[in-house]
């Protein structure tokens, strides 16, 4: 069968694309020539919010099975998707520059026909931080949520706030982790007790050596964190998970680790420019309205700052840095985790 001719203008269905740009302010026969602008960057917005979710599920698909071979490109894939996240991110951030070729006084010229319309209604975006792992219960302004969505786009965040989370999949991921299977060929000279294996306990006494006078509260943090003392029902990477990842940035160097320092460090990158695009996008607020109220009746910049103070995502995976200590100072693998580490031959 004959592969059809195709045509640039239709494979992109341009007639639609490049005839969705309704002004409102010509509708009110107010014409104000920033809005093209204006609505045209939303869209990108829009548009690269969709191939972000693209980007997510397909790397939940490939975390959501039961075992990562090493052998197999899954991992590595993982990683290039994340990667291609935290890079359209990079771009969204940009995107305010060509926004801030707008004043104040431009965007005044048809602000007030925007009402009730907000960015709040971006339910693409609302999706996206629920599938990386941004829960209800840690959203700012919880009343106002979901409060000027569509009932059917409601539904889709509810439904994507029901599935396991890329955070959860990653805990899952971590917590299976064959770094620690047996104590056979370990070092004679580490001790530890039956609880505790001792390369941690090694490691446990070398990271109080490197804390300083006024440091000396983190020991209490690192039993929490990695053992489950005094632990909180609140945490979503389990004591294993954190051991694995903590694990993971220490020894970076190995052939085998490499691959999975690639992939925590990503999703830090996520997280880093998710935070930046908040607070760009909280400053841009700032400059064009000042202290007024947003046109979907948010409190403005306020109400971003507070978003930005709280909604981090990966913050569990950022805090293992507080537990590292120099190379040098590192505890000795065992001849058989070595092994295990390197290159198979």
């Amino acid at each position: 069968m004959a592969q059809k001719d195709v045509h640039y203008s239709d494979y992109l269905q341009l007639d639609k694309i490049l005839t969705a740009q309704q002004l409102e302010s010509d509708l009110h026969n107010a014409h104000a020539h920033d809005e093209m602008l204006f609505i045209i960057i939303h869209q990108a917005y829009e548009l690269w919010f969709k191939q972000i979710m693209f980007e997510i599920e397909s790397v939940a698909d490939i975390m959501g099975q039961h075992a990562i071979n090493d052998n197999s490109p899954d991992l590595q894939t993982v990683v290039h998707r994340l990667n291609r996240v935290a890079v359209i991110l990079r771009v969204a951030v940009h995107q305010i520059d060509i926004m801030e070729t707008m004043t104040p006084m431009d965007f005044l010229d048809f602000r007030n026909f925007l009402r009730p319309a907000s960015g709040f209604q971006s339910w693409q975006f609302k999706l996206a931080e629920a599938r990386l792992g941004l829960r209800y219960t840690e959203r700012h302004a919880q009343e106002y949520y979901i409060s000027q969505l569509r009932e059917e786009h409601v539904k889709l965040i509810k439904t994507a706030e029901a599935k396991p989370t890329l955070l959860d999949l990653v805990n899952q991921w971590l917590e299976r982790m064959p770094f620690f299977e047996d104590l056979e060929h370990w070092p004679e000279h580490l001790e530890g007790s039956v609880e505790q294996h001792p390369f941690w306990a090694d490691y446990a006494a070398r990271y109080v050596e490197s804390l300083m006078p006024n440091e000396r509260f983190n020991l209490r943090f690192f039993n929490q964190v990695f053992f489950g003392e005094d632990d909180q029902s609140d945490r979503r990477l389990s004591p294993k998970a954190c051991r694995a990842g903590l694990f993971i940035f220490l020894f970076r160097g190995y052939p085998m680790l490499q691959t999975p320092f690639h992939l925590l460090n990503q999703l830090l990158e996520i997280d880093e420019q998710l935070s930046t695009w908040r607070y760009r996008h909280m400053s841009m607020v700032h400059r064009m309205i000042g202290t007024r109220t947003g046109t979907g009746g948010s409190t403005g910049k306020d109400y971003l700052k507070g978003a930005l103070d709280k909604h981090y995502i990966f913050k569990e995976i950022a805090g293992l840095t507080s537990f590292l200590i120099e190379r040098q100072n590192l505890p000795k693998l065992s001849p058989g985790l070595e092994a295990k580490l390197g290159f198979k031959v």
